[in-house]
């Protein structure tokens, strides 16, 4: 179920508590529809610490439990954040960084994992090495932005989303949070598999994900 959320941005400039409790509000309106494993990914450690905050202070409850993704992690740690997906508790959320350690070479297979949030479009940050990459191609008469941060972004965000599907059998959310993906250019990049994909709102993605779940069942 590809879900694409075009009320919330993660733009640097609008990043502030009306943002962070939109995500917080989606996070918890995915989570609350069926019991299970679910990962969130953001751009930053910054960012999921503030929206973390939030969520706890206003959408936490007692059968949800919640680990974060800390950038200092030693590999037992690591292996310990893992070991959490294996557990019987009822629902686990994992907030993460996209791009990092956990968004990419783990299987979670089946009902390990059900449910992926990605907040942003995985764009790296404006940097002395993306700004010549870009100019490179800009100079051979070729799309510069794309190739420096709209490309590896997506890659990104398309590596954090095929945490949910790791098997033929597999079945999950994936639930993109950013106007951005709503725009052409974005989603000429959407693999195929992402056709057709389901635009919601705050108002309606409790309903949207209730429905997919209520016709896996049948």
């Amino acid at each position: 179920c590809i879900l694409n959320a075009g009320d919330v941005s993660s733009l640097y400039s609008r990043r502030g508590y009306e943002e962070y409790h939109k995500i917080a509000e989606y996070i918890a309106k995915t989570v609350w529809q069926r019991k299970g494993n679910y990962m969130v990914f953001f751009p930053s450690y910054k960012m999921l610490e503030e929206v973390y905050a939030v969520y706890e202070e206003e959408f936490s409850v007692n059968w949800v439990k919640c680990i974060c993704q800390n950038s200092s992690m030693k590999e037992q740690e690591r292996e310990e954040f893992l070991q959490e997906f294996e557990q019987d508790q009822e629902s686990l959320v994992a907030f993460c960084i996209m791009g990092g350690i956990f968004s990419e070479g783990i299987d979670l297979k089946e009902d390990r994992l059900i449910g992926v949030v990605i907040v942003g479009t995985g764009l790296p940050m404006v940097c002395t090495e993306q700004e010549l990459l870009k100019g490179y191609f800009e100079k051979t008469n070729q799309k510069g932005f794309d190739y420096a941060y709209q490309y590896p972004g997506m890659n990104k965000v398309m590596q954090a989303a095929g945490r949910v599907i790791r098997t033929m059998e597999d079945e999950g959310i994936i639930l993109l949070l950013d106007d951005r993906f709503l725009k052409r250019e974005y989603q000429e990049l959407f693999p195929r598999e992402w056709w057709p994909h389901q635009i919601v709102n705050r108002g309606n993605v409790g309903k949207a994900i209730r429905d997919f779940w209520k016709e896996r069942k049948r």
